[in-house]
């Protein structure tokens, strides 16, 4: 493939990102495959993340931790290098500043802890990020409702609130398939000895919380069905 062929075809690949693993790693492995294209498959994902609605900038959030993670294993270290540069841009494009993207906040932290495990990130680069998250997680668990119609970008909608609608139901159910997917993850590990035993209390007490959020996310889901519901 030419250079152009490669940039729109990782495009698609990151418009389309759902909750699903398979699409992100099946992303990551093509970044990796082009390596020769990294700065600019890189931009790729920083316009992406600045040009599409929220819930699709959370699922390249995701993206970003298979990609560092495939490229650390890849030994190809620029990937990870120009994330720890543009992290903050980054982290403005799925929270802006406005409050638009509280409902990414959740996602970004997990994000972050998961590239500090990594090592991709240092701990104190993640405590100066965390200030930030703090001051943007300020709205509804799902800010895409808006009474005027307004899109996540603020702007106006010809379609009206349909989509707004549309949105949140798909947001609701890839926030339950990752959490589903990350209860699963915890009973699959065997508990064996030594450094299998370990490794299944590190990914438990990193979990440790999934049953609060879970939760507090029936009684979020029962809210937002309930704006959905006055929507129509």
């Amino acid at each position: 493939m030419d250079p152009f062929e490669v940039r729109m075809r990782f495009t698609s690949q990151l418009q389309h990102l759902s909750a699903s693993v398979t699409a992100a790693q099946k992303a990551a492995n093509f970044a990796l495959k082009n390596r020769e294209m990294d700065e600019d498959l890189h931009s790729c994902i920083l316009e992406q993340l600045e040009r599409n609605n929220m819930n699709n900038r959370a699922n390249i959030m995701y993206f970003i931790e298979h990609l560092c993670d495939l490229a650390l294993r890849e030994n190809h270290p620029e990937y990870v290098r120009m994330m720890q540069r543009d992290i903050l841009r980054v982290i403005d494009a799925v929270t802006p500043p406005d409050g638009s993207g509280a409902a990414n906040v959740k996602v970004v932290r997990r994000v972050l802890s998961g590239l500090q495990s990594k090592e991709v990130l240092t701990l104190e680069t993640v405590g100066e990020l965390e200030a930030v998250l703090k001051e943007r997680d300020i709205a509804p668990s799902h800010p895409f409702i808006s009474g005027d119609g307004a899109d996540t970008n603020g702007a106006k909608r010809g379609t009206g609130r349909a989509l707004d609608k549309r949105q949140i139901e798909q947001r609701i159910e890839e926030d339950r398939e990752r959490h589903k997917r990350l209860r699963e993850s915890i009973w699959a590990i065997p508990s064996g000895q030594g450094e299998e035993d370990a490794e299944f209390e590190k990914l438990w007490d990193e979990a440790s919380d999934i049953g609060e959020d879970d939760y507090e996310m029936g009684k979020e889901d029962q809210e937002e069905r309930r704006q959905i519901i006055a929507l129509g």
